[in-house]
């Protein structure tokens, strides 16, 4: 065999391996999946909006605690209910208060790299058990996304969204947790269920 004959050959293999891998990599990055586009579409729906009301927007009115942030934003709770798969979900209203748009602060995702790699969420909320003496951290998926409303688009005056948040549970005799969210006031909510 000649040289020229294996430089040709190793060159050929070499740009076909360069052409699968490139293949890989455009099929891998490409957008067809479609579950991505409606993880967030609570989130993006207002309440003035003529939208559909959603389960989580607490129809009975009932609020189990309100906690005060930046810039005239609240978040209302409406319900926090224990689940038999081991996770309590907590859900209500994010409003703002305030006299015009306001952003969500970036700050209520927290400070782990990879819930903040998500983009903006309520990654950063925790319920704390002060009779167990533990605190809960949002749960997340087995991509690192944390299971809470995320993306949230600018909100006006007056304009409100319903959020979630999910926790492990904590034991079945607390019934009663503190909600904490960063640069929000803390509100006792009570679990149900």
């Amino acid at each position: 065999m000649s040289i020229r004959f294996t430089t040709r050959a190793r060159g050929g293999l070499a740009a076909c391996s360069i052409a699968t891998v490139l293949a890989f990599g455009l099929v891998g990055c490409g957008g067809g999946g479609g579950d991505d586009d409606n993880r967030d579409t609570p989130a993006r729906s207002s309440t003035g909006s003529g939208s559909q009301p959603d389960a989580q927007e607490g129809d009975d009115g009932q609020t189990l605690a309100e906690l005060r942030g930046p810039s005239g934003l609240s978040v209302r709770i409406t319900e926090a209910q224990r689940d038999g798969g081991g996770f309590v979900t907590v859900s209500g209203d994010l409003k703002n208060d305030g006299d015009g748009t306001v952003n969500v602060p970036a700050q209520l995702s927290g400070n782990e790299t990879e819930i903040i790699r998500n983009g903006k969420s309520l990654g950063g909320a925790t319920l704390v058990d002060s009779k167990g003496k533990k605190r809960y951290y949002v749960l997340r998926d087995t991509e690192g996304r944390p299971l809470t409303t995320t993306k949230f688009p600018p909100l006006k005056a007056g304009e409100s969204l319903p959020v979630f948040m999910q926790f492990p549970a904590p034991p079945a005799d607390t019934a009663e947790v503190t909600l904490q969210l960063p640069m929000f006031t803390t509100g006792t909510i009570e679990i149900s269920g």
